[in-house]
């Protein structure tokens, strides 16, 4: 009996253009590429130059500018390609609306949000870098996950690490989570050298090669509170089980500790195709290009807790764990703000969290969110109080 080849699988890649969209390109095309994948669309916001060469070499059906104001150009960089063109938050959502299934939602931000759950409404697998999904609308988001049948499949280096190594049958004797850090660059400075950091500084991360904004987010730990909350919900873990520990080789991407005594971690390389490769070939292991450890010239791993006097975001992410509801979106989008005023040079890098606590604490009383609309507003709530905080700053 003859049997035919087995059909492409069908990608999108939300945020192509950041690292976690070109790295997987890159494991794509180290796992055959256009002839065992077929990448229905690409996404990406103002590198357009980029987006059009990933959507020709990859032969994208669709590209997709996330900034209106691109969209002529994008048009202009794909002209008799073939491929289609689309813009801004209704670009998006048509993309989100395209079949595929399987999707790396890599949009940073909440900007992410709607795509992400259009395309797990839809029954993808959804491929999750994007930490705002869970973070400001876990709970609406696995029910999303839940009803349109798809799965959850975590990229973040920590969570894929918990995934590969939690065994489903022994979920009930999950003891403890423990999330490693490298503790970025400034992982023993005090507070008072930390008072005049620059966004330079900032963003010369010692281990790992991401953008600028996640860069950050990992030099003043907020990266890793939202970890601590996306962990909560892809794991039904309770807050008193999440643990953070500094390890500055990254080398133990993440460990998970059970009620016999054993505690199991994930090693590796930091590189995050690891992760994303297990993401795109669950439950098999591709064979992929990784640097292979040498345990013998590693000769040491080094622990240590961190210091949440120093890393106030990590106190955060309990504290929004613990108040619950629409917390840990207020806690986002305050945060976003704060991280843009940084960026721009109106905010100290330690007052980024004193301007997100302080909005967490004036929001503290909003209800728990029925709908995705509740998870919005909670977020514009929080922006809009971040925004007035840093004004009353500069103005008294």
């Amino acid at each position: 009996m003859m049997t035919g080849k087995t059909a492409p699988r069908r990608l999108s890649i939300f945020g192509s253009t950041g690292s976690i969209g070109q790295n997987t390109l890159n494991v794509v095309d180290h796992l055959g590429g256009r002839e065992n994948f077929e990448i229905s669309v690409l996404t990406g916001n103002s590198n357009v130059e980029l987006l059009a060469r990933q959507a020709k070499a990859s032969g994208a059906l669709m590209a997709v500018t996330a900034n209106d104001r691109h969209y002529e150009s994008l048009k202009s960089a794909l002209s008799g390609s073939g491929i289609a063109v689309a813009a801004g938050k209704s670009g998006l959502m048509e993309a989100a609306d395209r079949e595929a299934d399987w999707v790396m939602a890599a949009i940073v931000g909440t900007a992410g949000l709607a795509p992400t759950l259009a395309a797990a409404r839809r029954g993808a697998d959804i491929a999750l870098a994007n930490k705002e999904c869970l973070v400001s609308a876990g709970d609406l988001f696995l029910a999303t996950i839940r009803e349109g049948g798809g799965r959850l499949l975590p990229v973040d280096s920590e969570h894929n690490a918990i995934f590969q190594v939690l065994e489903e049958n022994q979920r009930h004797a999950v003891e403890r989570v423990i999330l490693t850090a490298s503790g970025g660059p400034f992982r023993t400075a005090s507070r008072h050298e930390m008072a005049g950091v620059t966004v330079e500084t900032a963003r010369a991360h010692p281990n790992w090669s991401m953008g600028l904004k996640i860069s950050i987010d990992s030099a003043s730990m907020f990266n890793k509170a939202l970890e601590m909350i996306e962990a909560r919900h892809l794991f039904g873990l309770k807050p008193e089980q999440i643990e953070v520990i500094f390890h500055p080789q990254s080398i133990i991407h993440s460990m998970v500790g059970y009620t016999d005594g054993s505690v199991l971690a994930q090693l590796g390389a930091p590189d995050m195709r690891t992760a994303i490769g297990y993401a795109l070939s669950f439950p098999r292991r591709p064979n992929l290009p990784i640097e292979r450890l040498d345990f013998a010239k590693l000769a040491r791993l080094d622990f240590e807790a961190p210091d949440e006097v120093r890393f106030p975001a990590l106190r955060l992410a309990r504290l929004a764990m613990t108040r619950g509801g629409v917390q840990g979106a207020v806690l986002n989008g305050a945060k976003e703000v704060a991280l843009e005023a940084f960026i721009e040079g109106r905010l100290s890098f330690l007052a980024m969290a004193e301007i997100t606590e302080r909005v967490m604490d004036d929001l503290a009383g909003l209800p728990p969110a029925a709908d995705m609309d509740d998870v919005f507003a909670a977020d514009r709530q929080a922006r809009q109080r971040a925004s007035e905080l840093m004004t009353l700053a500069v103005t008294g």
